[in-house]
């Protein structure tokens, strides 16, 4: 029997996370919980499940693999990561930030809904993730749970999303005159904004199997140059997408003046960009041999992706 090709494994950890998310965000209330209220669980059902690849739970569960922790744990790390990247996608969609009418080929939270049930299932998605993380089915260490809280905080608040998110207005011209960008400060709005999130997916991995610090910092390394990669992917497809495709507006970057390496390196230039983070990427993961394969083969999936 062959064994599973990189679409069969990104599909499976999908699936799984599918699952999984729909039971997590059920109409059941949980110990401690008075109610659920109806349109914001449906909200956020239709915020978080029925689509997208999956690809930071997939980069925990792989991680995870690389240093023998359980998948079944793996799998609620990723769901609650995907929850937090699903909180951060409504409230980037609200008229307020980019104005979206479509994500995943649907309605955005704010327009299937209305704005402030958009704002509180972005609030109620975001503390749910550290709900998840909390708990012992996560890992049987609290010590283990209590760094994945920290590294998952970190990499979502002030010096992570929200703060690049908040540097990512600025550049835009938000709150002052606008100025071009450098491309050394282009490279830390966005190593904030995306590629914490994708940092920690790989890091939570490395926690989770309770690796040592040469193989934590290795896998860091890794996390860190396919977070910039898949920006600059993404970007790209801004420029050379179609709405269709991307399941979301294609264009925006460039009409609201969105500093991006695409912008000030030039397709070519971006795309050479990419060339060496895959190069950094496959680098950092030569410790782990033929082990770390289907990694090497998510970097080239970031890279390569129409959607």
């Amino acid at each position: 029997m062959s064994s599973p090709t990189f679409a069969d494994r990104l599909n499976a950890v999908a699936t799984e996370t599918e699952t999984l998310l729909a039971r997590l965000l059920g109409d059941a209330p949980l110990q401690g919980e008075t109610a659920r209220p109806d349109r914001l669980t449906a909200a956020m059902r239709h915020a978080a499940l029925g689509g997208g690849k999956r690809l930071r739970p997939f980069l925990v569960v792989e991680s995870a693999a690389l240093f023998g922790a359980r998948r079944d744990g793996a799998l609620l790390a990723g769901s609650a990561l995907e929850l937090l990247h699903c909180y951060s996608l409504v409230h980037d969609d609200l008229p307020a930030m980019d104005n979206d009418d479509l994500r995943r080929g649907r309605p955005t939270v704010h327009k299937a809904f209305d704005e402030a049930t958009a704002i509180l299932a972005g609030d109620a998605l975001l503390t749910l993730a550290f709900d998840i993380l909390a708990r012992d089915d996560v890992h049987a260490d609290a010590q283990v749970r209590i760094a994945l809280v920290r590294e998952l905080a970190r990499a979502a608040g002030l010096g992570g999303m929200a703060g690049g998110q908040m540097l990512d207005l600025a550049a835009e011209g938000r709150f002052a005159d606008k100025r071009a960008l450098s491309e050394t400060e282009i490279v830390t709005l966005q190593a904030m904004k995306t590629g914490a999130l994708i940092r920690f997916a790989c890091r939570a991995g490395a926690i989770l199997g309770q690796a040592d610090s040469t193989a934590s910092t290795a896998v860091a390394r890794y996390g860190a140059a396919i977070g910039e990669a898949f920006q600059i992917a993404d970007d790209l497809l801004d420029v050379e997408g179609d709405a269709a495709t991307l399941g979301k507006a294609a264009g925006k970057d460039a009409d609201a003046g969105k500093a991006t390496l695409v912008a000030a390196l030039g397709v070519s230039g971006a795309r050479r960009k990419l060339d060496r983070l895959i190069a950094e990427a496959d680098s950092a993961l030569a410790p782990f041999g033929a082990k770390a394969d289907t990694l090497r083969a998510a970097a080239r999936f970031i890279v390569e992706r129409r959607n």
